[in-house]
């Protein structure tokens, strides 16, 4: 499946070499209360930015989102997918939260959608200098300096915020998620094909082509 993401979330920014202007004009929340799957698609070219108060002395830490994955109601991939529990309380936050969880010893970030709901983050094209390659989900917390200390913040007013397009909403391809068991032959990992930051590139060929 291909495709362009919604061209409505699209809104204009300062040039983002004012990131301080930018930062005060994140996506609203609005944005995050929608469908998890239209969120995930029109994350893409939006850029996640983390403020050098917060991010510590590098500076500015900005990329812009070419890789995600929704994980929706009724799916058993889904940290909810058996209610509320200590470990996944901020999904329930409401839209636009952001939900660290750790794996294999490496955190990685969502931003919540419906109850229950939300979009991880995989791989963002560096648009500041970032301290390591966001090429992954563990690799982009590291990047961004994120941890379970960050679990259950404010994406729209907190230190880590989604700020809109400011270019034409980008091709993207819609492929199988990866690193799970559960549902994963499901379409909800998005990307930009001609990226070369996306964690793990499909093979878009089709069967007996």
């Amino acid at each position: 499946m291909t495709g362009r993401s919604d061209p409505s979330a699209v809104r204009k920014v300062r040039p983002h070499a004012n990131w301080r202007g930018s930062f005060e004009r994140p996506l609203p929340r609005s944005f995050f209360a929608r469908p998890t799957a239209r969120v995930a698609r029109d994350l893409l070219g939006c850029y996640l930015a983390r403020s050098p108060e917060d991010g510590g002395p590098e500076g500015w830490r900005v990329g812009r989102v070419v890789e995600t994955e929704a994980y929706v109601a009724n799916d058993p991939a889904n940290h909810a997918a058996r209610g509320m529990t200590e470990r996944n309380r901020s999904m329930f936050l409401g839209p636009g939260h952001v939900y660290i969880y750790r794996i294999h010893q490496v955190h990685c970030a969502n931003l919540t959608t419906a109850p229950g709901q939300a979009v991880l983050l995989r791989a963002v094209e560096p648009v500041t200098p970032l301290p390591s390659a966001p090429r992954g989900p563990g690799l982009l917390c590291r990047a961004f300096g994120l941890e379970r200390t960050q679990d259950g913040a404010d994406a729209v007013r907190g230190e880590l915020r989604v700020l809109p397009r400011d270019q034409a909403p980008p091709q993207f391809v819609a492929v199988p998620r990866v690193g799970i068991r559960l549902a994963s032959e499901r379409r909800l990992r998005f990307l930009v094909p001609t990226s070369p930051w996306v964690s793990k590139r499909p093979s878009l060929r089709r069967k007996g082509a």
